[in-house]
């Protein structure tokens, strides 16, 4: 039987749960809010009012600038770019996962600590690597000097969270596939890839949203217009001594919507794979 104390504290629970909820909400919007604010403004409007102060009157020419301009190209050569490194990821994670998970050979774990290791390098570190490798290459200024490193940076916990998710999968499947005659590429394909499709997805939404962002390689290993992604199309609303700040809003108001229809509709997805290694299968 519960206690008057008890009681007492499971109803605190009830009204403070909610209020910190709220609270935490509105702390998390208001960024956004604050953006969007200053996207329908004017120039004149957004110096001579505060910033969390709503626009007088709604600049729409923000937003038809940003369509009529680069933007768009922009979008484009992010959409592949961003395509092709997932796809190179998910096929080389999965492979790699699948022979950690499953198979035994010399070295293994070493070898799986090693990845799990390689998460905590600081990306930037290998920046001028990169860099001179893409030179000698000749890929520099191309989109095809960014499909590496996104896939490089994207492999260490895509090979992690695939890995926990492939140990997870009953060995009873795996056996009965092996008694009909299927080979490792057969298990593979057949088996553990089908059952492996959250975690796929947890990999792709996860990777997409950070690749999506991404700025200082595609800063670096690029240089004309028509190989930046959008990250950079912020460039084009400043010049050397003024900047367009209500256009760059748009811009960045624009490059959010779709990681934020990605993770309304994904984030059960991203917080199951992270909350794989936790898991005992």
């Amino acid at each position: 039987m519960a206690t008057p104390l008890l009681l007492q504290k499971i109803r605190i629970g009830r009204v403070a749960i909610p209020v910190l909820a709220l609270f935490w909400l509105g702390v998390t919007l208001l960024p956004f809010v604050l953006m969007v604010f200053t996207s329908l403004k004017s120039q004149e409007d957004n110096f001579a009012s505060p910033m969390w102060a709503p626009p007088s009157h709604l600049e729409w020419g923000n937003y038809l600038s940003v369509l009529h301009g680069s933007f768009l190209l922009y979008l484009r050569n992010s959409v592949f770019v961003i395509g092709v490194a997932l796809g190179l990821t998910l096929l080389f994670a999965s492979m790699a996962a699948y022979a950690l998970a499953r198979l035994r050979f010399k070295g293994q774990g070493s070898l799986f600590g090693l990845i799990v290791a390689s998460m905590i390098v600081p990306l930037h570190v290998t920046l001028v690597p990169v860099y001179l490798l893409t030179r000698n290459a000749g890929l520099y200024d191309t989109m095809f000097a960014l499909i590496g490193p996104y896939v490089a940076m994207s492999l260490p916990v895509s090979i992690f969270i695939l890995t926990e998710f492939m140990r997870q999968i009953p060995r009873e499947l795996e056996e009965a596939a092996r008694i009909d005659g299927c080979g490792p590429i057969a298990v593979f394909t057949r088996i553990f890839l089908p059952l492996s499709g959250p975690g796929l997805s947890t990999v792709a939404i996860y990777n997409g949203i950070n690749l999506w962002n991404e700025f200082i390689f595609a800063y670096v290993l690029t240089s004309s217009p028509n190989h930046r992604t959008l990250p950079l199309a912020v460039w084009d609303f400043q010049s050397e001594f003024a900047a367009n700040i209500p256009g760059m809003m748009a811009v960045v108001t624009l490059t959010a919507l779709p990681l934020i229809v990605a993770y309304a509709f994904g984030q059960e997805k991203i917080v199951k794979g992270m909350m794989a290694g936790a898991l005992k299968g």
